[in-house]
């Protein structure tokens, strides 16, 4: 990923049409798809952070339920302090694996002594996000950007190692093979400073391919 700075604010929509307007095919499914929901950040990078260590490698309902008491386990309220002051045994009886309880420790302690500080990082460029948050143990190229694309609603992430994203682009596209990660990284140029909402309505195709949602109206994918 180049080095990118924040922008001016850009809403959705204006993202949205101008990634429609630049490639026909693209546009057409993002007519068929409907409107771009991005949910909103939370605003607590460490929070947002832990969950995604906890939630990496698992099903939805099996991850929420780790999560759910791994908040109990620490008392009720995600921060480092009281991640730190929790036993790894404890984490471990909540349902975290070593790797995920090393993890989050990691995490916990190198926000909290200056090696990864977390406060500002809505200011800095992706690439140097990035940097900073893979240093952490368990944290990979993949979790940053999606905390880039989530948590920080940045518009010009390109996630070319997410299978979802790729295969997406094989469906939208009609290729017969899905695209190396290799092949994907030019392929995202047309579309910048907006590849967020390419790998975006990516994901929707493949949900759409699965029968996991609906075309807008009710009606049933293809």
């Amino acid at each position: 990923m180049p080095a990118t700075t924040p922008r001016r604010p850009v809403s959705l929509a204006r993202a949205v049409r101008e990634v429609a307007g630049r490639e026909p095919v693209m546009g057409a499914f993002i007519a068929r798809a409907g409107p771009m929901k991005l949910r909103a950040g939370t605003g607590d990078y460490f929070a947002s952070l832990a969950r995604s260590i906890l939630y990496q490698q698992l099903a939805g309902k099996a991850a929420a339920a780790i999560h759910a008491r791994f908040v109990d386990t620490i008392g009720g309220t995600v921060t480092p302090q009281a991640v730190l002051a929790t036993a790894p045994d404890r984490l471990r009886a909540a349902g975290l694996s070593g790797a995920k309880t090393s993890a989050v420790l990691d995490l916990a302690l190198k926000s909290t002594d200056g090696t990864v500080p977390l406060a500002g990082l809505e200011s800095l460029a992706d690439d140097e996000i990035v940097r900073r948050l893979v240093a952490v143990r368990g944290i990979g190229r993949w979790t940053a950007e999606m905390f880039l694309l989530f948590e920080l609603r940045r518009l010009d992430v390109w996630p070319v190692g997410d299978l979802g994203v790729r295969n997406g682009y094989r469906l939208i596209h009609g290729l017969d093979a899905m695209p190396s990660e290799k092949a994907m990284e030019p392929l995202g140029d047309p579309y910048r400073p907006y590849r967020s909402v390419v790998a975006w309505y990516c994901w929707q195709a493949v949900h759409l391919a699965r029968g996991d949602m609906l075309l807008p109206g009710g009606a049933a994918a293809d």
